[in-house]
């Protein structure tokens, strides 16, 4: 998540100080990512130090800040630039994100000891359940009946959560098979490796 283009996404709408950025955002995607507000400034200082945003500056004042005393921030041409370039340029894929879970499932496979199938069931359920909230909150609340800008976007993201559990429980779901299918096909190689012994240990029951 880009934390830098979000925050010059929204000094678009005019500016602001940190606290009211941080709220801003939030309120934009339903708290699902939710921002420290030391986060907020320590991406402003750097958004200031490449020229991206500056400090207003009030008429007669000598320095940036309004009447409660913060300091408040405003989006340059430079920063209005890497905002229409962002919203223009697909996010890529060719380096996805890491994914904890995926990152989990590998490496359970590969080390000893590891109950693969308790882990996927587990997942599976704590994944189910979150599914249920998700669609809970689509049903009910703002998100139900977007009246406005914000809650639209909330609604937006809510579909996006609902999308990706869905496709995660599939996943899982393939995992499992395919685990299975892992297990029956070593059982029948451990068959095939092994010699048979039958003829040589069986008693002799010639007539002699």
């Amino acid at each position: 998540m880009s934390i830098r283009q979000a925050m010059l996404a929204l000094l678009e709408d005019g500016p602001m100080y940190g606290y009211q950025l941080r709220v801003e955002f939030e309120q934009r995607t339903g708290s699902t990512w939710p921002l420290n507000v030391g986060q907020v400034y320590t991406t402003l200082s750097r958004l200031e130090r490449d020229g991206l945003v500056e400090q207003v500056v009030g008429e007669g004042a000598d320095h940036a800040s309004d009447d409660a005393g913060h300091v408040v921030y405003r989006v340059t041409e430079a920063g209005r630039g890497e905002v229409s370039e962002w919203f223009t340029t697909p996010v890529p894929r060719t380096q996805p994100p890491r994914d904890e879970l995926a990152i989990k499932l590998a490496l359970a496979v590969t080390v000893r000891g590891v109950d693969v199938g308790t882990l996927i069931q587990r997942q599976r359920s704590a994944t189910m359940a979150a599914l249920q909230d998700y669609t809970r909150l689509k049903r009910s609340g703002r998100a139900a009946t977007p009246d406005q800008p914000e809650d639209l976007a909330w609604s937006l993201v809510l579909d996006a959560l609902v999308f990706d559990a869905e496709a995660e429980i599939r996943w899982l779901d393939h995992c499992e098979a395919r685990l299975r299918r892992a297990a029956v096909d070593g059982v029948r190689r451990d068959a095939r490796s092994t010699p048979d012994t039958s003829a040589s240990t069986a008693p002799d029951r010639s007539v002699r």
